[in-house]
């Protein structure tokens, strides 16, 4: 009875070393099999694509995405410079279609996905009556992206140039590197009012909407996302692009205040 029990010990020891090996084996060939896509994306859509990516990886266990977000300007910048980027999600057309110029991306591999608004917000407790664009001679600081790089920016230029205020505006301008660093602003109270997308706007409880720009004062607000060509995972990069255009992701955008364009 001892033999027999220390051969089938041995099988069982046998088996379990066999297993173990058989995952580790398996492991490793999952690794080697994993891509790493990198996307550079405007700072307003930060909350939305990480939502996206949970759902994303669920049906893509080997791909894994990592974002670069900042202003549209600055990632366009980068990427001019030669930064290892697999796909560009932008604020602004004219970043994008700058790079589609430049040939760093394939015009038949880009589509302007969703839209966004410009909106002024000032801090939740604010006790300055600041209601309008045309209220900003009552703010003695105001928020705003540096029209150069962030496309909110440009547009929150475009909206006070219309109105004829720009001019005291400026004097007035604290400018900041995107609409989250000026989200922020207005947050800590550190800036009586500042320009942000709806988006943006919406995701903080400190802050309060007290005005809309209308959409003749600034040029349409379009996010434009495309396939860099340089992408060493061109095959992966065009996976994620579909994704995105995807009916559930353009709800998932839809509800963090992004507006379809169909």
């Amino acid at each position: 009875m001892k033999k027999f029990y220390r051969v089938g010990l041995l099988l069982m020891l046998s088996l379990l070393i066999v297993a173990g090996c058989s995952t580790k084996e398996q492991v490793k060939k999952e690794k080697k099999n994993e891509v790493e896509l990198t996307i550079s994306a405007a700072a307003s859509l930060q909350d939305a694509l990480n939502e996206i990516k949970g759902d994303f990886v669920k049906e893509h266990p080997n791909i894994k995405l990592t974002f670069n977000f900042g202003a549209s300007g600055a990632l366009q910048q980068q990427i001019v410079q030669g930064a290892p980027v697999d796909l560009f999600f932008s604020a602004a057309e004219d970043k994008f279609d700058q790079l589609v110029q430049d040939g760093q991306i394939d015009q038949n591999k880009g589509i302007d996905l969703v839209g966004n608004e410009l909106v002024l917000v000032v801090p939740k407790d604010s006790k300055k009556e600041i209601q309008s664009f045309e209220d900003m001679t009552k703010a003695d600081k105001i928020a705003l992206g540096t029209p150069e790089s962030v496309p909110a920016g440009q547009y929150a230029k475009q909206t006070f140039e219309h109105l004829k205020n720009w001019a005291n505006v400026d004097k007035k301008a604290v400018y900041a590197k995107d609409v989250r660093q000026v989200l922020t602003y207005v947050e800590t109270g550190n800036v009586d009012a500042g320009v942000v997308y709806k988006t943006d706007a919406l995701i903080s409880p400190k802050v309060k909407i007290v005005a809309t720009a209308k959409e003749e004062t600034h040029t349409p607000i379009i996010y434009p996302v495309g396939i860099i060509k340089k992408s060493s995972h061109p095959k992966e990069a065009e996976a994620f692009y579909d994704y995105l255009q995807k009916e559930s992701s353009i709800k998932t955008l839809e509800k963090y205040g992004f507006k379809g364009l169909k």
